[in-house]
């Protein structure tokens, strides 16, 4: 009811944005310290100390120009793996093959710098970086397909996705592609050294974290600047309603599940071009499964994706320094970072719920009607 002589506040929807924002940082932020706390008490359950577990991630990951470095080498393939993620949730989908599509666009660089020995190095580079491109493509975006036109789950498509393409990738990398001087460690020919991309200046860092980073913001002008990305929230929000505005909503999603898919190759040839120098088993290194916590941390924001791998890729350089000082299992960090996952997916459940962070919960009814003057 509207009471006479009311008028609407101004500074409510300033109120409520701030608290939008404040809700989608405070509520990772839990998940993160919840998730650190139970992992400590896992710690002392096994006689550890939670606080010298912390300093070994702090200097393994960030206490020296070195630590930093390797944290940023490990963020690098993050960041694609993060957007295959982050570009289809726009449109309410969770795709998680990333991690097959990184295998796999490492592999098709690999094949296609075989033939190109000899070749001019940006040629070369380039070819490598658009087979991995459209490979990862067209490997994703039949997960896109097969959900917009088949209606078949998107999640378990992927997963399985990523599952054939690890198979392949070691069927051909230990077959068709192996390189026959490789007999303790099955790899394909190694590229030539025209091929290698360098690191950036100033940094031993190669340049897959800069285009990671470009990527990022492309990505983000992409879903909130472009009419685009505008159409792909309206899908994500509500298929029907998206369908009877004549939007594409099955070339959406295949082309928003493709570009996914194209980016987080992209890793796999950063991977092989930077890292490697061939394919071989050590691309299959649990970037892509990373990747989806780097997402979901993120909130699927491209522009909150490079910090979070940056955190996310710090821990994980400290894992060999907390393997020797601890005396545990390398494994211990991917305790950790499930432990986060399972965090961060209940915290998806309660956004809206807390009356500091919901203006509809202290007044938004109320504002939309008109508040009483002072």
């Amino acid at each position: 009811m509207v009471v006479a002589g009311s008028r609407p506040s101004a500074s409510l929807p300033l109120r409520a944005w701030g608290a939008r924002r404040a809700e989608a940082l405070a509520i990772p932020l839990g998940a993160l310290a919840l998730g650190f706390g139970l992992f400590s008490l896992f710690l002392l359950s096994l006689g550890k100390s939670p606080a010298a577990f912390l300093d070994l991630v702090y200097r393994g990951g960030f206490g020296s120009a070195f630590a930093l470095q390797n944290s940023l080498q490990r963020a690098a393939p993050l960041l694609f793996a993060a957007l295959c993620v982050a570009l289809p949730a726009r449109l309410g989908l969770v795709v998680i093959g990333g991690e097959g599509a990184i295998v796999l666009g490492g592999l098709a660089a690999a094949a296609v710098a075989a033939p190109l020995s000899g070749a001019a190095s940006g040629l070369g580079i380039a070819a490598m970086a658009l087979a991995a491109f459209l490979t990862g493509a067209l490997w994703l975006g039949a997960v896109g397909a097969l959900r917009a036109w088949r209606g078949v789950n998107e999640t378990i498509a992927s997963l399985l996705m990523s599952y054939i393409a690890i198979a392949l990738a070691n069927h051909l990398i230990e077959g068709l592609l192996r390189d026959p001087g490789s007999l303790n460690k099955p790899s394909t020919r190694t590229i030539d050294e025209a091929f290698r991309v360098g690191p950036m200046p100033g940094l031993e860092v190669h340049w897959g974290l800069g285009v990671g980073v470009v990527a990022c913001l492309l990505a983000w002008l992409l879903t909130e600047r472009t009419t685009l990305g505008f159409a792909a929230r309206i899908a994500g929000g509500n298929v029907r309603a998206a369908q009877i505005q004549g939007l594409p909503v099955g070339r959406l999603i295949a082309g928003f599940t493709a570009l996914g898919g194209a980016l987080a190759a992209l890793a796999g040839f950063f991977e092989v071009a930077a890292v490697h120098g061939n394919a071989n088993a050590s691309l299959i290194a649990g970037y892509g499964y990373t990747g989806i916590l780097v997402a979901f941390l993120a909130r699927q924001n491209p522009l909150a994706i490079p910090p979070v791998a940056f955190l996310l890729g710090g821990i994980e350089a400290s894992s060999g320094l907390i393997q020797r000082r601890l005396h545990l299992p390398d494994a211990t960090i991917l305790l950790l970072e499930g432990l986060l996952f399972l965090l961060v997916l209940v915290g998806e459940t309660l956004y809206g719920r807390f009356k500091p962070f919901s203006p509809h919960l202290w007044g938004e009814k109320r504002a939309a009607a008109g508040q009483a003057a002072p």
